[in-house]
């Protein structure tokens, strides 16, 4: 299997997110991503590779040219304000809210940031943008080889994506890569495309970019949103709008789910995957169902994610990988490895 590592990962470092009403320490960590890859290099598997540059124009493919401009050079604005913000990260303090204008662009950077980003968790960095535009190359270039023929490719890069929707970024993530390989794969002529995202947090960002569309179909097994970020999307009965109807899965499942159980969620989202008729999947990789996970809630365990790889596997479809959760760091690069050897 091809792995397509982001070398510029590090260069998104966030010191602090808002956790529970304290800053904390950031989850999401440059040393997850180098885990992973430590432990591919220790088990000898796959082929480590740099991806090649895509254009731009992908990214304009999924994301708004509007917020794609704003993180391009949110830094920048940020140091405008004051020289010594050069050492602080940069969070959101404001939001537009339910009844609040998104159609106008404000002047004031704090809003604009607010306009931009949905929580208080996901500090923006000088390095963000470098970071999450080499990730989105790892995710296009996976998509392209498994379109020339492989039938898996891992795009392993951080920031994670999957609650990036097109005009926003927040839960960690900035691009969203797996629907930046869906919508690849797409354009490059398959007409119907699954992502299937295993993450313990629902994949917002995803759901709401193909929500209306029925050529490529989102399933999901997360936690329960009446308890779990990220709370506002995630729910069963959200199906799809107008002709995509039918194209949208939701398997919340509650907290101390284990996977007795969430294998059961697998086995209805991969017959719905089948059912749909798709001709290439993406799967978003999170194991943060992992039972020692430390701000998720299910009791998976990494024997677990053995199994979870071999049953995808058997869905039989063209997969392109892309990591996306799991802060339990120690843990991640087995976890992610197990996942990735049974399903080779």
């Amino acid at each position: 299997m091809k792995i397509y590592f982001n070398h510029d990962h590090a260069a998104h470092a966030g010191q602090s997110e808002m956790f529970r009403g304290a800053l904390v320490p950031c989850f999401e960590v440059p040393a997850r991503a180098d885990l992973v890859l430590q432990e591919m290099r220790r088990i000898n598997f796959g082929e480590v590779l740099a991806p090649r540059p895509f254009d731009d124009s992908a990214l304009a493919r999924i994301h708004t040219p509007r917020y794609l401009a704003f993180l391009q050079t949110a830094w920048q604005q940020w140091l405008a304000l004051d020289p010594a913000n050069a050492t602080r990260d940069v969070l959101p303090s404001v939001w537009p809210g339910a009844d609040g204008r998104t159609d106008r662009e404000p002047g004031n950077f704090s809003a604009r940031l607010g306009l931009y980003c949905f929580d208080a968790g996901t500090p923006l960095t000088a390095g963000t943008w470098q970071a999450a535009r080499s990730g989105a190359d790892c995710a296009l270039s996976a998509a392209a080889a498994v379109l020339a023929g492989e039938r898996a490719a891992f795009a392993l890069t951080r920031p994670p994506g999957h609650h990036a929707g097109a005009g926003y970024f927040g839960g960690y993530c900035f691009i969203n890569n797996a629907a930046l390989a869906a919508q690849y794969l797409r354009d490059q002529g398959l007409d119907r495309v699954a992502v299937l995202d295993v993450d313990y947090h629902h994949g917002n960002g995803t759901q709401s970019i193909f929500y209306d569309r029925a050529d490529v179909f989102f399933a999901s097994i997360h936690g329960d949103p009446r308890t779990e970020y990220p709370f506002y999307l995630g729910h069963a009965d959200e199906r799809g709008a107008g002709a995509s109807l039918g194209a949208n899965l939701n398997l919340p499942l509650a907290r101390g789910t284990d996977y007795a159980a969430w294998s059961q969620a697998l086995e209805e989202g991969l017959r719905a995957v089948t059912d749909y008729g798709a001709q290439a999947l993406v799967l978003s990789l999170g194991v943060d169902t992992f039972a020692q996970d430390p701000i998720s809630g299910f009791k998976l365990h990494s024997e677990d994610f053995l199994r979870m790889g071999e049953r995808i596997a058997k869905a039989g479809l063209p997969t392109v990988i892309v990591f996306e959760g799991g802060y339990a760091v120690e843990a991640v690069g087995v976890n992610v490895a197990n996942v990735l050897q049974a399903f080779a």
